[in-house]
């Protein structure tokens, strides 16, 4: 699948290449439409500490690429790939080093939610480093029962938050069965974010939700420079470019690395819903 043309083809239509040169080029184009990006280098669940240590280079080459080019954008990381499954200390110390680096530039370090045997791990790493750099945020997942508790604590810290629904198969012991129960609970939790958090950032490609979100910042007087909304490169581009027009911030996750074919296989085997989401978003292009 790797070196197959159409698997290739299929690839670039969300993901921005293998290099960071091809990943720049695209974040060059997004900046000139006014859209922010996020850039991720794929890989994750790494077997050495020696991988992890080569995923924090290449972040923080990324970041200082960033920094030097001129783009208006950050980075996101998964501490799966930063070695969390082999030591949370080494794991920490890695992060460390990243997020004071971005600290340093005028950066910032987006870090991803996993599963939920991740969640409490991930929250504590983020405080720990925010409490001392201040330059790093997370991102909770509206179909978990703890999610409310668990920004209320983060907007305490004025930590930033990129709210998405989720997309990792759960026990419905830890996180809502029905889609209208996540719906309800992201748009509760989006509105807590608008109200006491710092510059939040709603990640959801939904229409529905955004509509209702955009009622809500209308209806608050609550400024658009003031959060913004983030979607994945290469869906739903009409509805980004929109969204941009009428004044909001648009930020894109831009994900680039060698390792496209795991992260599509992962994604796709996790819950049945990616592969009809993909799909859908491929057609519809």
């Amino acid at each position: 699948m790797e070196t197959s043309s159409l698997a290739q083809r299929l690839a670039t239509r969300f993901v921005a290449g293998e290099t960071l040169e091809q990943a720049l080029a695209v974040a060059r184009k997004l900046n000139a439409e006014g859209i922010t990006v996020t850039l991720d280098h794929l890989g994750e669940s790494v077997s050495t500490l020696a991988e992890a240590a080569e995923a924090r280079d290449v972040y923080l080459r990324t970041l200082d690429a960033i920094h030097s080019n001129g783009i208006q954008g950050n980075v996101s990381l998964k501490l799966t790939q930063f070695g969390i499954d082999l030591s949370y200390e080494q794991c920490l110390a890695n992060v460390d080093q990243l997020v004071r680096r971005a600290a340093e530039l005028g950066n910032f370090v987006r870090v991803d939610m996993e599963s939920s045997d991740y969640t409490g791990r991930t929250l504590d790493l983020v405080h720990t480093l925010h409490a001392r750099y201040g330059a790093v945020g997370v991102v909770i997942q509206s179909y978990l029962h703890r999610s409310e508790a668990d920004i209320d604590k983060l907007c305490a810290a004025k930590i930033r938050v990129r709210l998405c629904k989720g997309a990792y198969l759960e026990s419905d012991t830890v996180a809502f069965p029905r889609k209208a129960d996540v719906d309800r609970n992201y748009l509760l939790l989006a509105r807590s974010l608008l109200q006491n958090g710092v510059y939040p950032a709603l990640a959801t490609h939904d229409e529905a939700v955004i509509r209702q979100t955009c009622r809500f910042v209308t209806g608050r007087k609550i400024p658009r420079n003031g959060f913004e909304f983030q979607m994945l490169y290469g869906i739903r581009r009409d509805l980004q470019r929109r969204l941009v027009a009428e004044g909001y911030r648009m930020r894109l996750y831009v994900p680039f690395g060698k390792a496209w074919y795991p992260y599509y296989m992962r994604r796709l085997a996790e819950r049945p819903a990616n592969v009809f989401f993909m799909l859908r978003n491929l057609f519809r292009h």
